[in-house]
């Protein structure tokens, strides 16, 4: 625990202007980051009296170990600059929300020469046109096929099209008048993006213009004795309003709205959202949050305006936001919507009326989200405090280990020779930290040297780092097993980091090997950073062996180590003849089990994606410059590997994209890689002529 007395900037040193600031942790990672109108009083109320500070707070200033912060001109550039630092840097003392669930949307593909409308979950991607988010992914299907009779915008995969406009046949709903069947050319490409932007408008909630045109031509065609026209478009008037009875109207026509409530107790809170378009919910979404800060509602509300519209534009940002609480920065909050919805922004709490009513429901469906998450997650808490306490008292640590690294090997018959690092926290898997390594120090197969290989590469790369940063004072380097001191091990004195501005790092390129070349300190999640409290290896005495002597070598000292058995489910410690048996039931055993699992799972798909690779490689691979356009583009001409190979010089060059050195240098490659040995009939005694295949 570090004295906040260690780092306090010294008095004036702060500038009294807008800025953010950051809290650095011992190993320069950044766990809070912060905006203020006036950096000097923000940034001095961390550095009073401990008792006086919250606990959340008080924790927060005794975990860092150094404070920094960046002057900008305006309280709008702050509050832009805070989301892009908290979303680079995923402080752990800054509220996250994080979805209950993945939110499916309704979808429109504009940036496709035929849009297609689909649902989609995860990221949203440029040039398409999200509506919702929805409850279910059926309620999209059902809301999409009443519009289809009416707006036949195409649904299909890219394969189904493809393989429509290469038969010349339409799909199903082609047939039936759901998709007006731009894959064999009935509407053109200009028809069908029409008829794309109309279900957009459709959909965005401008309804009453369509209905009353299907309507008309409805009357006309009766008027004209077409009654069957009229009969199809009466049925399609109809589809579209049961499409809009999906969405029940609960505002007055035309409110573009989103509706925000919070409900939270002294350790959680849940946020629910209603996106309220042309008067009616078109969508509804949850967050849930671990009150790690001390922040109260309008800081709540503020983190999730800044999550919600942080990489939202134009109409997706609404013209009005309600909230129960203001922001404390509410007019520099309202001129940041503003800008990226391109129009004036209105962030207000509703008052009376109907938008008053609507927020009590959406408040109600926070508080039971609030309770269902509570009541899943309780149990989940306390198992997995559980399992923490049952691996320390089993294995003799001292405290609880918060952070797990586990290591498998995996290889085929002794090739491509792989390991795996999967990260556990609290219980949780970490996958963003997840790790893999080729094994390089020798050949063939040897699991126990190729664990001391992995140990020993990790945990020298994270002595790199904290050298490298300043955290420990160079030392000359023992030799290994000598015991001596190294960079970086315990029981050096720290070096006390600065405060004050530190400017931007540069950054250098990331070497193509499993382990990137090091990169100046920047707070960024990096691959070998931090130091695990236990080290789990899949094996028995010679793996945990090996792990050990490659910490032994390195001088590390503070972190524990075991090793996981597959046959019995033996926990292995060092030096130790007989192994720890954990009880079958135990969630400690259950936990240790599931990080092993992880290993082996992510270790194998590795191996066998590095053996796919493998398998589908072409002597093509090795001419530089040589790109996958260009090596389909010489494959196509000849047909074959094996037909290139006998090309001469001048006949590559005919090739379009393929100049004379290039060619060169596609001959050379193709004659320095003998061709594989002929295939011959058992039954026969024949040689078979091999193509050796249509791609490289």
């Amino acid at each position: 625990m570090a004295d906040p007395s260690s780092y306090r900037p010294k008095p004036g040193q702060i500038p009294d202007s807008p800025g953010v600031y950051k809290f650095r942790d011992e190993h320069r990672r950044v766990i809070y980051v912060g905006k203020a109108k006036n950096l000097r009083q923000r940034v001095a109320n961390y550095f009073q009296d401990l008792a006086n500070l919250h606990p959340r707070t008080r924790t927060m200033v005794t975990t860092a170990a150094s404070v920094e912060w960046t002057v900008v001109s305006t309280e709008v550039e702050a509050l832009q600059l805070e989301y892009s630092w908290i979303k680079e840097f995923d402080p752990r003392f800054n509220v996250k929300y994080r979805d209950d669930k993945s939110y499916p949307y309704l979808a429109v593909t504009l940036n496709e020469e035929f849009p297609r409308v689909q649902v989609m979950r995860g990221a949203k991607k440029k040039g398409v046109r999200y509506f919702g988010p929805y409850g279910h992914a059926w309620a999209i299907r059902e809301t999409v096929d009443l519009m289809l009779r009416v707006f036949p915008v195409r649904t299909c995969s890219a394969g189904v099209f493809r393989n429509a406009a290469r038969t010349g046949r339409p799909c199903l709903l082609g047939y039936i008048g759901k998709c007006s069947a731009p894959c064999v050319g009935r509407v053109t490409p200009e028809e069908h993006r029409e008829l794309a932007v109309d279900f957009c408008d459709f959909m965005a909630g401008r309804t009453g213009t369509y209905i009353r045109r299907l309507e008309k031509d409805m009357m006309q065609a009766a008027e004209e004795m077409e009654y069957e026209r009229a009969a199809r478009l009466r049925d399609d008037a109809e589809a579209l309003k049961r499409a809009m009875e999906k969405s029940a109207v609960v505002l007055a026509d035309a409110t573009d709205a989103d509706l925000i409530a919070v409900a939270e107790d002294e350790l959680e809170a849940a946020l629910q959202i209603f996106h309220v378009r042309g008067g009616r919910v078109r969508g509804q979404r949850g967050w849930v949050t671990d009150k790690v800060e001390a922040v109260d509602t309008s800081g709540l509300v503020e983190h999730a305006l800044q999550q919600l519209y942080g990489e939202e534009r134009g109409d997706a940002v609404p013209k009005e936001v309600l909230v129960p609480a203001l922001p404390e920065d509410a007019e520099a909050v309202s001129q940041w919507l503003a800008e990226r919805r391109g129009s004036q922004v209105s962030l207000r709490i509703p008052q009376r009326g109907d938008k008053k009513d609507l927020m009590v429901t959406v408040q109600r469906n926070a508080q039971q989200a609030l309770g269902l998450h509570k009541t899943k997650r309780a149990s989940d808490l306390t198992t997995r405090s559980r399992a923490l306490e049952e691996i320390a008292e089993a294995l003799g640590l001292d405290t609880a280990p918060l952070r797990i690294e586990c290591y498998d090997i995996s290889h085929l018959q002794g090739d491509d020779v792989v390991a795996s690092m999967v990260v556990f926290e609290d219980g949780l898997a970490r996958k963003s930290e997840y790790r893999r390594f080729q094994i390089k120090g020798f050949e063939g197969q040897d699991d126990v040297r190729s664990m001391h290989e992995v140990i020993g590469r990790r945990f020298k790369r994270y002595l790199q780092d904290k050298e490298r940063t300043g955290e420990w004072e160079e030392a000359p380097e023992a030799a290994p097993g000598a015991g001596g001191p190294v960079p970086g091990a315990p029981g050096q004195a720290p070096v006390p980091a600065a405060t004050g501005p530190v400017p931007a790092p540069a950054l250098t390129a990331a070497s193509p090997d499993d382990e990137p070349e090091p990169r100046e300190d920047d707070g960024r999640p990096k691959r070998f950073a931090y130091p695990p409290q236990l080290v789990v290896v899949d094996g028995g005495q010679p793996q945990v062996a090996a792990a050990k002597r490659a910490l032994d070598e390195l001088g590390i000292d503070d972190i524990a180590v075991c090793g996981l058995a597959k046959r019995l489910e033996e926990v292995w410690l060092p030096d130790d003849d007989d192994p720890v048996v954990l009880p079958r039931s135990s969630e400690g055993l259950y936990l240790l089990q599931r990080v092993r699992d992880e290993a082996h799972r992510f270790a194998i798909a590795y191996q066998r994606a590095k053996r796919a690779k493998r398998i589908r490689s072409s002597p093509l691979d090795d001419v530089a410059g040589l790109g996958e356009t260009r090596k389909q583009a010489l494959i196509k001409h000849f047909g074959s590997v094996k037909k290139l190979r006998q090309a001469t010089i001048d006949e590559i060059c005919e090739v379009p994209g393929i100049g004379r050195r290039t060619a060169e240098s596609v001959a050379a490659a193709l004659a320095s890689t003998a061709p594989a040995a002929p295939a011959v009939n058992t039954a026969t005694g024949e040689i078979i002529e091999e193509d050796d295949g249509g791609s490289p």
